[in-house]
């Protein structure tokens, strides 16, 4: 049992070394990981201008 659990270790160990190797060497992969990380950081800054402006109206109510 123990083997086995070591084999599959290795073994999950090799075929990750080959998927990330194949994906740090890839340019679609770096083309990709760059407009998403771009995506998700316009779409955060602007989640946090709608927070800004949603909390200055909820000022606005609290004071009327």
């Amino acid at each position: 049992m123990a083997g086995g659990n070591f084999m599959g270790r290795v073994m999950s160990y090799l075929v990750n070394e080959l998927i990330v190797d194949g994906l740090a060497n890839s340019r679609a992969f770096q083309r990709f990981a760059v407009r998403t990380s771009k995506k998700i950081e316009d779409v955060s800054n602007i989640a946090l201008k709608k927070r800004q402006e949603l909390e200055e109206k909820l000022r606005e109510l609290s004071q009327k």
